[in-house]
Formats: C-alpha cells, structure tokens, sequence
C-alpha cells in the first residue's frame, strides 16, 4: 500500500465515510485537533510525574518508612496515590487517542497523515513551554 492524495476516505468507523473535498478538510481538522490534544495529555502526563515525585518524603528515614499505625496513610503517601491515579488515568486517554490517530492515518490517505503530523507539532510547539510552569 501506499499515501494517496484523494478527498475519499473511511476512517475508523463506517459512519465517518468522505466522500466531499469539504468533508476531507474537515475530516483532517479533527484529526489535527486529536493529535493536539494527545501531545496535551502527554504533557499532562509529564507535569503529573513530576509533582507526583515531589509529594513523596524528601528522605527515607526511618520514621518515613515505617507502616503507619491503624492502616492509615500518611498524607503524602495519600497525594501519591491521587496523583497516580491521575497519572492512570491520562495514559488511558493519551493510548486511545494515540490509536484513534493511528488508524486514522493507516486510512493512508496522505491528507489525514500530514494533519496528523501538523497536528502532532503544533500541539507540541503549544503545550511544551507550559511544561516549563508546571
């Protein structure tokens, strides 16, 4: 197989057939919208990381890695936890949309793959400053 330019196309589902060159452009906005937005949630992710590293105790003193009486947990262990849980839950967002994108772009219709591609640099070019403040 190889990229064709052409304003048909099914992509993903049945429902989502092209058949217009106005339903291709805005075909291609969707997916350049989605690869944003995955370049989003992979900052997300990585903004998550750190703040998620810095609820843990500074040191690894005894007091810190003793169990906390009762089945408690102590407060930063907690912040961890909310934090993975977060972080869980971005990488379940970031691997469908990654997917979605992909299938979409094994349409292979060269239109979808560059807004894939622009929509991948664009999002990252965005959202990477804002790594920066988090």
């Amino acid at each position: 197989m190889s990229f064709y330019f052409s304003d048909t196309a099914v992509l993903l589902f049945d429902f989502w057939s092209v058949h217009t060159p106005t339903g291709m452009v805005l075909s291609v906005l969707v997916i350049l919208l989605l690869s944003m937005f995955y370049e989003a949630i992979k900052m997300g992710k990585a903004v998550l990381l750190r703040r998620a590293l810095l609820a843990l105790p500074h040191s690894l003193s005894q007091e810190s890695l003793v169990e906390p009486e009762e089945g408690g947990t102590g407060p930063a262990q907690g912040r961890w936890f909310r934090y993975h849980v977060g972080q869980t839950l971005f990488h379940v967002v970031q691997v469908v949309l990654g997917y979605m994108v992909m299938l979409a772009v094994m349409s292979y219709n060269a239109w979808i793959f560059l807004g894939a591609i622009a929509g991948s640099t664009l999002g990252y070019f965005m959202v990477y400053p804002l790594l920066s403040r988090g």
